[in-house]
């Protein structure tokens, strides 16, 4: 059975749909800034944060926007038929409703807004979780109760999360430079996207062939990847041989690459044990910051842009290789086709996961 990706919505610090994002990119554009007093000890940390949003719940108002956002677009039927489910992902949700139940506020808004007939299904494992609920709303799919899931992935900025990275001395002073050989760290952002996950395509909305996607836990630590890249390796080979593709047949990575020293060494020691090392790829950590549980989502929609115009993103912040092994990361935008994407993605305790999909051209 086959099963199609399309576009739901998307809103970040470049914009507030998949094309006008996607044009800021080509553009070189950063969402990334200089945020005043944002640190522990009101240091100006960057990050990816979203200017237009109020300074209340910035959690709800996001997702509350891009329901809007997706009835627009999409229409109401689609929310509000049986045959639909809804898949979030994100790391923390509403972290102002701690301690309580910080998915209570996702369920309420989500129901409202989108007239869900089904219950949520709610995927938070660290910054796998975007490509996990992929990965999900495809196996839902290979039932009968089903037509199409709708996978959201959203996390918004807070001091909790700055503190936290902050605390761990992964933060970068300056924007984060992916595999570049003077990277610093991580920069945090915020965002909500939408993936619209079906037995059919529509036929009026650009859409790609789903393929395959896998996990896998390395066990290394509960914040440290590991030094072999095993757990990325082994998700990657599963999902290989699930889409039934050699390594060779793939056109592009999207990679994780989060800017710090160990995630992006263990990634190109993976890709590396893959031979995909010379496969072009790019990371997009640089043009949004990390936005956690929504970024696997934001992240394909990305490389589904770049498939539907013919354009290879750069690799923004990337200047001279600074992994011990060789990868291909584009210093450039390039004018090119690309028929097979690997998208991958890592996390704390141990979590890697992956997809790949077609273009249906």
């Amino acid at each position: 059975m086959a099963i199609y990706l399309t576009y739901g919505g998307l809103i970040t610090p470049l914009g507030n749909t998949p094309e006008e994002n996607f044009s800021n990119m080509v553009e070189g554009q950063s969402g990334v800034d200089f945020v005043k007093e944002s640190g522990f000890n009101q240091e100006n940390w960057p990050l990816g944060k979203i200017k237009n949003i109020d300074q209340g719940n910035r959690y709800q108002t996001l997702l509350k926007n891009l329901c809007e956002r997706l009835i627009e677009k999409h229409g109401a039927d689609l929310f509000e038929s049986k045959k639909t489910l809804v898949v979030l992902s994100s790391t923390k949700a509403d972290i102002e409703e701690l301690p309580n139940d910080t998915f209570k506020s996702s369920r309420e808004i989500l129901s409202e807004k989108l007239g869900l007939k089904n219950k949520i299904v709610i995927i938070s494992n660290a910054c796998i979780s975007g490509v996990l609920a992929i990965n999900t709303a495809s196996d839902y799919l290979k039932t009968d109760k089903y037509d199409n899931v709708v996978a959201i992935g959203i996390d918004a900025l807070s001091d909790f999360i700055v503190y936290g990275f902050q605390s761990l001395y992964a933060l970068s002073n300056e924007p984060s430079k992916p595999f570049d050989k003077e990277r610093k760290g991580i920069c945090i952002g915020e965002a909500a996207g939408s993936i619209i996950v079906s037995k059919e395509p529509p036929s009026s909305e650009f859409s790609v062939e789903y393929l395959g996607g896998s996990s896998s836990n390395d066990a290394n630590h509960i914040s440290g990847p590991s030094r072999t890249g095993e757990g990325l390796v082994r998700s990657v080979k599963n999902s290989l041989k699930r889409a039934k593709i050699n390594a060779n047949q793939v056109d592009f990575i999207s990679a994780h690459g989060t800017g710090t020293i160990y995630n992006d060494e263990m990634e190109s020691i993976a890709f590396d044990r893959l031979d995909l090392e010379n496969v072009p790829m790019n990371s997009l950590k640089g043009y949004f910051g990390h936005t956690l549980g929504a970024a696997g989502i934001i992240e394909i929609i990305s490389a589904m842009k770049m498939m539907e115009k013919s354009i290879l993103l750069k690799s923004l912040g990337f200047e001279e290789q600074g992994t011990s092994k060789k990868i291909n990361v584009l210093t450039k935008n390039i004018e090119q086709a690309s028929n097979i994407i690997l998208k991958t993605a890592s996390g704390f305790g141990g979590g890697n996961a992956s997809l790949i999909f077609k273009s249906l051209s």
